[in-house]
């Protein structure tokens, strides 16, 4: 399986060539951040177009078809639309914190973005406490959805923001308890070495139940982090209207859009990372052959694909199930899940301080 840092240590070997370490780094760093800003922009495309196509088959239709074949090009006209839109002014809203809430939202997915192994060797950051800094950078984003909420002086907003508030801190617990089950098995934070503990077998199958019980926890969990159905009270639109993005237009309401998508994709990517191998071909114990095969896929074609097989998973939620009361979503999480997550981490550390796994 091709190594991706032989090619990142060929592009630094040569621009050393031509200029200083310190320039070679910034023009790195300039040239890392491009990418990963057209990798952003081009995976919410595709998941806006992706959710409409699953929404219209559960629904009996078609879906986008008109502009672009089989509709592929919607997307970005509605990108183009949300571009040239106005920015409306507010009166009587804190200017400052209602124009900085959209981009605190984006930061938290964009560096939430960056830990993850997108390919063999083919990371933007990696250290020792790799899940740790995950954990840590994607809390960011509740802070955007709060300030978005009561900077807008809307009633509406606020609750929603509220809302918004409650439902993600609460279920920050099930998300951190289903990592950290993971995590004590893995014996490391490290994202690299997660991956290549799953080299013969993922997770998901050397784990035994504690782990099918911990991915089942993360998905529920990691489908009200992001506010999709049937967690979207903070968007309830027969109640709040939008809920807390009511009053923003133009680019800012596209930011909190994006993130959404955005969102979605990272709360797959760390199951995939987690659960299902990351970048790792599938591999059963001496099953050479099969593996040998099987190493022929590259290894983004294995992340990206894991990580929309769950994303189908978590939109299918939201086109099957009810939205849920506030008082329901909370109980679901306090009375059951948080106790059930507390009892499989203990289930875990019993099984790894035994040795019964694989």
């Amino acid at each position: 399986m091709f190594d991706f840092s032989i090619l990142t240590e060929w592009i630094h070997s040569q621009l050393l060539q031509f200029m200083p370490e310190w320039l070679a780094v910034t023009t790195e760093c300039v040239l890392i951040g491009v990418v990963l800003l057209l990798t952003y922009s081009v995976l919410a495309l595709f998941y806006i177009w992706f959710e409409r196509k699953v929404c219209a088959a559960f629904q009996c239709r078609l879906g986008p078809n008109r502009v672009g074949p089989f509709g592929l090009l919607q997307s970005v006209a509605d990108m183009f639309k949300i571009l040239i839109k106005e920015l409306i002014s507010l009166n009587h809203t804190d200017k400052f914190l209602f124009a900085l809430a959209p981009y605190l939202v984006i930061l938290a997915s964009m560096l939430a973005f960056a830990v993850l192994p997108w390919g063999n060797g083919l990371q933007i950051i990696n250290f020792n406490i790799g899940i740790f800094f995950l954990i840590a950078v994607s809390s960011i984003g509740v802070l955007g959805i709060l300030l978005a909420g009561w900077s807008s002086n809307n009633k509406f907003t606020l609750i929603g923001a509220m809302r918004s508030g409650a439902q993600m801190v609460s279920y920050e617990l099930s998300i951190g308890l289903s990592v950290l089950t993971m995590v004590a098995f893995a014996g490391t934070m490290n994202v690299v070495e997660i991956v290549e503990a799953q080299n013969n077998l993922w997770f998901i199958f050397s784990g035994h139940i504690p782990a099918i019980i911990a991915f089942i926890i993360y998905l529920i969990a990691g489908t009200a982090e992001t506010n999709r159905g049937p967690f979207d009270l903070p968007e309830a639109e027969s109640e709040l209207t939008a809920g807390y993005h009511t009053e923003y237009s133009g680019i800012h309401f596209g930011f909190f859009y994006l993130a959404e998508y955005l969102n979605l994709f990272i709360v797959s990517g760390v199951a995939t990372l987690l659960f299902f191998g990351g970048w790792m071909p599938l591999h059963f114990p001496g099953w050479d052959g099969f593996n040998a095969i099987m190493d022929y896929i590259p290894s983004v074609v294995w992340f990206i694909g894991k990580a929309i097989a769950l994303s189908f998973i978590i939109i299918w939620f939201k086109w099957t199930f009810p939205r849920l009361r506030i008082d329901q979503m909370l109980a679901l999480e306090w009375k059951y899940l948080l106790p059930i997550n507390l009892f499989n981490l203990v289930l875990m550390v019993l099984i790894i301080v035994y040795g019964i796994h694989f």
